[in-house]
């Protein structure tokens, strides 16, 4: 599932492959850059911002623009050597081709796909929060935006990437039951935010640089989580079954016994 730091691995592949080369052809498979030719383009870095990837490039005349993605649920980005079979996704789910001489970028199912002069990038990801992989993590400044709206329910609140940038659903649910709150936790109750959001910091930085995410320190099939993906499985816990609920437009898993829920909760599914 990209969340922040999935799109942080993604944006150091590219780079990897990239950076620093002269594109040799480019093809754009969107409508509102069909027409688009990257042909002698130098790829200056990839960076990511939360859940958004920033290819930054130097056009032949020295001018610098952003090609930028959001990967949302479904979107991937894949180096290959040249000659490489493209093996990453269905072809028809390709939107763009980055040609080098060293490496083939291949884009697929992606989101949001624009390219814009580098200097207008806070048009696109100037209203995120601070990002908890950037050099900008400031937590203070991300509680400080969690407690703008107290009545939210603190598992809607940490979805919302103008708070913080890069936590997803399976961060969500990993740090609400290490720090024992309920999902349904309205903002203002909880007791410890500035503790919530350095521990969701302190998660994304230890996945940082590796493909399985893990919360519990095991990267072995099926104990990577606590309570996401694991309806009706006993708490590693208290041996509770973990429950599973809609919270707002996504699914939350969590424990009974370890995260007690409010009395004005839903029913548990």
């Amino acid at each position: 599932m990209p969340e922040g730091d999935t799109v942080w691995n993604t944006a150091r592949v590219l780079h990897r492959a990239l950076a620093d080369a002269r594109l040799t052809g480019s093809d754009f498979r969107v409508p509102q850059l069909a027409t688009t030719d990257l042909t002698g383009w130098t790829v200056r870095e990839s960076a990511s911002r939360g859940k958004h990837l920033l290819l930054r490039l130097a056009a032949p005349d020295a001018a610098h623009w952003t090609l930028h993605s959001h990967l949302r649920m479904d979107g991937a980005w894949r180096a290959y050597a040249p000659g490489e079979r493209w093996n990453g996704r269905p072809a028809h789910l390709i939107r763009v081709v980055l040609r080098s001489p060293g490496a083939v970028a291949v884009g697929y199912h992606l989101h949001e796909l624009a390219l814009v002069p580098t200097a207008e990038e806070d048009g696109l990801v100037g209203h995120l929060g601070p990002d908890l992989l950037g050099p900008d993590w400031d937590a203070a400044e991300a509680v400080r935006r969690l407690g703008a709206d107290p009545e939210r329910t603190i598992g809607e609140a940490l979805l919302d990437q103008r708070a913080l940038a890069g936590v997803g659903n399976l961060y969500k649910c990993e740090v609400l039951f290490l720090r024992g709150v309920s999902p349904w936790t309205p903002v203002g109750a909880v007791s410890d935010l500035t503790g919530l959001v350095t521990l969701a910091q302190r998660l994304l930085a230890a996945n940082r640089g590796r493909w399985t995410q893990s919360s519990t320190g095991s990267l072995h099939r099926g104990q990577t989580s606590y309570v996401y993906g694991r309806r009706a499985q006993p708490c590693r816990r208290c041996g509770t079954a973990i429950r599973k609920q809609e919270l707002g437009e996504r699914v939350t898993y969590w424990c009974p016994v370890c995260q007690p829920e409010r009395p004005d909760a839903p029913p548990a599914g």
